[in-house]
């Protein structure tokens, strides 16, 4: 089933995603608050909204919202090990990776406050001329775990959403010189959308027992990169592996894919010093994501509001 959230004027639903409409549940019913109840009452309401929806609205009517709007946790890893070459290769630097990228799947947590709809305006970052997409798959977890075995792990997932962490990336250059983590350049948005696709959707973009869904991004219509999900280099399963070691995996919680390659502008960047690119993204800007059973977000980049000092240069 497809599992959107949207507004179609008498306040905030859940629904399913049925042609160019929506079979939406009673007010009050969440998306997340069905995942949490477990997987079989959240197919039980689909099959309810299937049956008997308290509304039905046109699509073209509707107001789609991030399909979990505030999940409990967000992490983002970094599956795609030729997106990292790619960044370095763009910064002049060495394409080879640490042993350590080979040994465990990397990842961050970001921002749960953050998360914005597949059609929303995006502001730039305060402070940010350096403003770069990230185009992702993104996860949902539907079952809870533990220090989960990397064959049974993906299991775990209810389902895939589009995902695009918006990165500030001379804040990025601040973050990785203080050393901690990755800060302010990942603070300020993620796009979750256009619907939550649940997993048993995807049984046929399998190759090889992995996940093969085709996703692509654009900048003003123009076409940045294209991949598939069966390229990474660490699975989910293993991802999920790792992140469980030691810790409860909730349900709704996202974890990000990792940028597809060439899906940043970052991996673009053409001149010596990255501040002297043209393409970074400007207000007007209209950046699409696109991936295979999903749909497609369409954000136009704003101008983000004006920084206060903390002092005097700062």
């Amino acid at each position: 089933m497809k599992w959107v959230t949207f507004d179609g004027g008498s306040g905030i639903r859940t629904g399913i995603l049925d042609g160019e409409s929506v079979r939406g549940l009673a007010a009050g019913v969440t998306l997340l608050g069905l995942i949490e109840a477990g997987v079989d009452v959240l197919a039980e309401a689909g099959e309810h909204a299937q049956r008997s929806p308290d509304q039905v609205s046109a699509l073209a009517d509707i107001r789609v919202h991030a399909p979990i709007p505030r999940p409990p946790t967000v992490r983002d890893g970094l599956c795609f090990l030729d997106h990292l070459r790619g960044c370095y290769r763009a910064l002049g630097r060495d394409t080879s990776l640490h042993p350590a990228w080979s040994q465990t799947p990397a990842f961050y947590f970001t921002n749960p406050d953050s998360i914005i709809g597949p059609d929303d305006d995006v502001p730039i970052a305060p402070g940010c001329r350096l403003f770069d997409l990230e185009l992702e798959l993104g996860a949902v977890i539907g079952r809870p775990g533990r220090d989960l075995h990397p064959d049974q792990a993906e299991e775990h997932i209810v389902g895939y959403t589009l995902f695009n962490d918006w990165t500030a990336r001379d804040h990025q250059m601040r973050d990785l010189a203080q050393g901690i983590g990755l800060g302010k350049s990942k603070d300020s948005a993620t796009t979750l959308g256009p619907v939550l696709v649940t997993a048993d959707e995807f049984a046929a973009h399998r190759v090889d027992g992995r996940l093969a869904i085709e996703l692509s991004a654009t900048i003003n219509d123009t076409e940045i990169t294209r991949g598939r999900t069966d390229a990474m280099d660490w699975s989910f399963g293993e991802l999920l592996a790792y992140i469980s070691r030691g810790v409860d995996l909730t349900p709704g919680a996202v974890i990000g894919s990792g940028t597809v390659p060439g899906g940043c502008l970052l991996e673009h960047v053409d001149t010596p010093n990255p501040a002297d690119y043209s393409g970074w993204l400007r207000p007007g800007d209209v950046v699409s994501l696109r991936a295979d059973g999903i749909g497609a977000t369409r954000q136009t980049v704003v101008a983000g509001v004006e920084v206060i000092p903390l002092r005097s240069g700062c």
